[in-house]
């Protein structure tokens, strides 16, 4: 083949490694292992240039490890569960199972002109039975082991969806998918125990020593460790006390009333009392659990008329009101509120006309307070009415401080807390893993029998069609479903109905992936082969829970057996990379609304976007996210069929560095393509040159720096500056003077160099050259050290700071003899015309400086 032909060279090369099953991995203790995984897609149908960037990266790493000898596993699912199949089902009147199944056949098609070197036969998707009923074994297990627990809870509730809303499920106080405003609602729900491994999973952060510091920090300002006082008011009605927790003790003499939430044990007794109260508490619940919504919704506050004596001072009473800024899942539900140092507090009390009173201030003193004061506890300030340690000393200090005194006076104790709640688990909706408990009336909450599982979403073998028509969960709905037998004493029963939060799935779908079809939720032999994973790739966006949640998992499933201890920290390195971006096309629609266009809808002329089927000039806004909201959205499959999947690759390789955004253009992607040719024809005139040539040494010295800087590329995931010298390398054989043998060589070694990134090509290229089987499966090439020193070295010579010459010298010259040739230069001699130099400094390999 003459020209570079994409398309012939793919199909054949993709051909060539399936029928030589060369990524199947296998257990094989003779090489080292070595586990690449990319977070796994949600099965939209559509493949976007976003996930073509995150797997090419796995793969170049997968590649590579493949090359240097390692056994690698590679695999590849589908993290299915989720709302947006069971909207689709209510909008088309079709079925979640069929969208979802119909999607990843879409996307698996997509997937596979990429080339990527994945273990299709390890594939499944988190909706099949055969994986959702280990998970329902695992639920069970944790269960047994006290880590999953169910309790009434105060939740984000979707009255249009009719579902529970995590915290992150809510945005500006509405659902984040059908934008109606959330309420709070109390329920039944089930919770995993993960608040008892807060100290464990902060601590363990600091071994992550692979992972980007930025996530590290995310993680550890979630999981939110902080020293604080806790402590009663005595009511002055003899009532029960009012406990709280605050981290704050230092200001505790700026108190100027104590607050509880809602659903606090007082506010419901008083709830129960007083309509007026009642009515309040109910406007309280309207809104979300979020710390966004609370801290943007409008403060509110009921007084309730009751009264609190301040530990400090018995005849200084505190009013306690109840505020919708206090989530009763913190801490004990109840705080005091120093309005002067916490700007909600400064709120509320503005609002209300309660006392403002400042405790600290600046060292240099203090203004008005227009706002609240809220120092870093780093911070030194001046306690003006401080009540424990000095009048100078910084917030921390201070609260130290203030905690000895009250544990020495026995009014209080000093108490470690953590931010991380409890995970709840329970969503009302189908399509999710059913949890696999049974009501009884009898026996109360009874476990299924294993050999029960998996218990299956109901399809309609039975006649009884889903009901997706209205919302709510439709299994509430379906009795042939939810009524069976209770497994402990076989009366009449009926399952649970809620189903897991798909945050469950992807929790340890890592683990599966080492035996995908054992009949336990894992084969601990094939388990403590393959795990930990040695590079996990996907975007920062799930820097706290979906990672925070594995690693819960991966503990409990150590607790339960099926991983091993060396497998409690289930991602050894972790790498986020940037976004795909694209300018977005508009246009204005007759309603006024903006209209937007596919990038392949647009032709670019002089900085200009015209629409090709109309000649409208349309407007350019600046490069964004691919969004489908947006249509800047550029169709892999659009750039294999023009370029081939090798240019998709180089290109989102080559054209910023990994963890930074890039941005998609068309004559980027052309660049990529006329290279990628020039490279397929430098090597077909390799392939078919003859003679000797004068440049042989030079070319193997480009060819060894070339071997040494790709590969520390690759190990440091700086493929851009791989591709760098890629490209460097490529013209450096092109204008090359060496014989034919020699050109070959490197050639063949180009081809090595470039397989991780242009798999295809470089099979075409190791195949014209004559390499032997597939360069897949060649040993990386090796840089050898004697060919990276140089030979001679020119140095710069600097007058009086100036570069005025330059000499050629042998690399290992000795100073004095660089001295003597640098000063014996005419240009040097000129300048210093017979004069003796002041001073002369030679730095080795670097430049020759004269001071005259």
């Amino acid at each position: 083949m003459s020209r570079y032909e994409a398309s012939e060279i793919e199909a054949k090369w993709q051909k060539a490694w399936e029928d030589a099953a060369i990524f199947q991995a296998e257990t094989d203790h003779q090489k080292p292992k070595y586990y690449v995984l990319e977070m796994f897609p949600y099965p939209s149908g559509k493949l976007h240039m976003g996930h073509v960037r995150n797997y090419t990266m796995g793969d170049v790493i997968a590649r590579y490890k493949l090359s240097t000898g390692h056994n690698v596993l590679h695999p590849m699912g589908f993290d299915a569960f989720g709302m947006p199949a069971e909207n689709a089902a209510m909008a088309s009147g079709g079925h979640p199972k069929d969208w979802t199944y119909s999607n990843i056949d879409t996307m698996v098609e997509q997937m596979k002109p990429l080339g990527l070197s994945l273990d299709w036969s390890r594939m499944f998707a988190t909706c099949d039975p055969e994986y959702y009923g280990q998970q329902q074994s695992l639920f069970l297990d944790f269960l047994a082991k006290g880590l999953v627990y169910r309790k009434n809870a105060v939740v984000n509730w979707d009255p249009v969806d009719m579902t529970v809303l995590a915290n992150e499920q809510v945005e500006n106080g509405r659902g984040w998918r059908s934008g109606a405003v959330v309420e709070r609602r109390e329920l039944t729900q089930w919770f995993f125990k993960i608040s008892d491994y807060s100290e464990d999973l902060l601590d363990a952060l600091d071994g992550l020593e692979n992972w980007p510091a930025k996530v590290r920090l995310m993680q550890e300002n979630w999981i939110g460790k902080s020293r604080g006082l806790q402590f009663k008011f005595e009511r002055t009605d003899g009532g029960a006390p009012v406990e709280v927790y605050t981290t704050r003790p230092d200001t505790l003499m700026g108190a100027s009333f104590v607050g509880i939430s809602p659903d606090h044990p007082i506010a419901r007794q008083l709830e129960a009392e007083s309509p007026e109260i009642a009515s309040f508490v109910a406007e309280c619940r309207k809104g979300g659990t979020t710390e966004e919504a609370i801290e943007t919704a409008e403060k509110l506050g009921y007084d309730t008329g009751l009264r609190v004596k301040h530990p400090l001072d018995p005849n200084w009473e505190l009013p306690v009101w109840i505020a919708n800024f206090i989530l009763m899942d913190y801490g004990t539900g109840a705080v005091f509120a120093c309005p002067a140092h916490d700007q909600r507090d400064f709120e509320f009390a503005s609002k209300y006309d309660l006392p403002i009173i400042p405790v600290l201030e600046p060292l240099d003193g203090a203004g008005e307070l227009t706002e609240a004061y809220v120092p870093a506890k780093a911070e030194k300030v001046r306690y003006i009415k401080g009540f424990a340690g000095s009048e100078e000393q910084t917030g921390e200090e201070g609260v130290d401080a203030a905690v000895d005194k009250a544990e020495a006076e026995g009014w209080g104790e000093g108490v470690t807390k953590f931010r991380l709640r409890d995970w709840g688990l329970s969503r009302q909706r189908y399509w999710g893993c059913p949890i696999p408990v049974v009501h009884c009336d009898a026996c109360g909450v009874v476990p299924e029998k294993k050999e029960n599982l998996p218990i299956a979403l109901p399809y309609d073998e039975d006649g009884t069609a889903i009901d997706f028509s209205v919302p709510g969960n439709p299994l509430d709905r379906h009795p042939s479903w939810r009524d069976c037998a209770c497994p402990a004493c076989g009366k009449p029963a009926q399952r649970e109905t809620d189903t897991m939060d798909t945050f469950v799935d992807s929790s340890w779908y890592f683990a599966r992936f080492t035996a995908p079809r054992a009949e336990t939720p894992t084969d601990l032999e094939a388990a403590s082969y393959w795990m930990n994973v040695d590079q996990y790739i996907g975007g920062v966006e799930h820097a706290i829970l979906h990672l925070l949640y594995s690693r819960f998992f991966a503990r409990a499933m150590h607790i339960c057996g099926h991983l091993p201890e060396s497998a409690k920290e289930p991602f050894d390195a972790l790498f986020t990379q940037g976004m795909v971006t694209h300018a977005i096309y508009q246009s204005e629609g007759g309603n006024g609304r903006p209209v937007y266009h596919y990038p392949e809808e647009v032709d670019l002329r002089d900085g200009k976007a015209i629409l090709k089927d109309t000649g409208q000039e349309v407007k350019i806004i600046p490069s964004a996210k691919m969004s489908k909201s947006k249509n800047n959205v550029v169709d892999p499959l659009h750039i294999i069929s023009a370029f081939g999947a090798d240019t998709a690759r180089w290109f989102v390789l080559s054209d910023s560095p990994p963890e930074r955004d890039v941005e998609w253009t068309a004559s980027g992607a052309e660049a990529a393509f006329k290279h990628l040719a020039r490279v397929y024809r430098l090597a077909s005139e390799a392939a078919t040159a003859t003679g000797e040539g004068t440049g042989d040494e030079e070319l193997r010295r480009e060819m060894h720096k070339a071997i040494r800087d790709v590969t520390l590329g690759i190990e440091s995931f700086g493929f851009n500056a791989s591709i760098a010298k890629l490209y460097g390398f490529t013209n450096t054989l092109a204008k090359s003077k060496a014989g034919a043998a020699t050109k070959k060589e490197a050639a063949r070694v180009l081809a090595q160099l470039m397989s991780p990134m242009t798999p295809h090509l470089a099979e075409a290229m190791w195949e014209m050259l004559e390499g032997e089987g597939l360069v897949a499966n060649a040993p990386w090439p090796q840089a050898d050290e004697a060919m990276l020193v140089e030979a001679s070295v020119t140095l710069p010579i600097q007058i009086n700071g100036k570069r005025r010459a330059e000499i050629t010298v042998a690399a290992d010259l000795d100073k004095a003899e660089v001295e003597k040739l640098a000063l014996a230069h005419e240009a040097v001699q000129r300048v210093l015309d017979g004069a003796a130099p002041k001073k002369v400094i030679v730095v080795p390999g670097r430049i020759v400086n004269v001071v005259a």
